[in-house]
């Protein structure tokens, strides 16, 4: 599972939900860099899911052409609809919704955003998009809510643990499924400034 790059949103630390955002010029960049290191990685792919929110497919676009697949595009795997908080920042969000801010500290994982989806919600169309994909292995690009929630019912995480996982713009999450296992969570090894030089055939004295 791959998150989607930066957006100018993402940036402002805005609530993006279904609002469609385009990539940031470093998101754009962050997407090339994910495509490059799948490219390399070796492994064999028998298909590249995306959602259909133009953040997902434009990281999608540079991963499909590399690998040369053909993505598919799934309403299932969008962000989590935040109804009324799309657009806003935190602090307006805690100003105008404070019987919100104090329901979702209670009890994050049923609390509905105002007019949207609660992440119960999002995790119920994940875990049937999981329960139809075929065996083999799969790229999805998709959004930080989705891959928390997938943590959550992959790994079966009890309580509120699947919010201290970190999965930043175009990390890489590897899960095992059904068997629950994770291989590696929020992996941004490619965007790394070390990662440069690792291919390069200077040889450094």
């Amino acid at each position: 599972m791959v998150r989607h790059g930066e957006t100018p949103w993402n940036a402002e630390g805005r609530f993006q939900g279904h609002y469609d955002v385009n990539l940031s010029p470093e998101g754009l960049h962050q997407a090339y860099r994910v495509a490059e290191r799948l490219a390399a990685s070796g492994n064999f792919f028998d298909g590249l899911y995306s959602s259909d929110l133009q953040r997902a497919a434009l990281t999608t676009k540079p991963i499909a052409e590399a690998l040369e697949l053909q993505p598919i595009y799934d309403q299932r795997i969008r962000e989590i609809y935040a109804g009324k908080l799309q657009g806003l920042l935190r602090y307006e969000m805690e100003a105008q919704f404070p019987e919100f801010q104090w329901a979702v500290r209670t009890d994050p994982w049923h609390t509905p955003r105002p007019g949207g989806e609660s992440m119960a919600d999002v995790a119920a169309r994940v875990q049937i998009f999981l329960d139809e994909l075929p065996e083999g292995r799969f790229i999805v690009v998709t959004h930080g809510g989705v891959i928390r929630a997938s943590l959550k019912l992959v790994l079966g995480l009890e309580g509120n643990v699947w919010r201290r996982f970190q999965i930043g713009n175009t990390s890489i999450t590897r899960l095992v499924y059904p068997e629950g296992v994770a291989l590696s969570v929020g992996d941004v090894g490619h965007l790394e400034a070390w990662a440069d030089w690792l291919s390069d055939e200077v040889t450094m004295s």
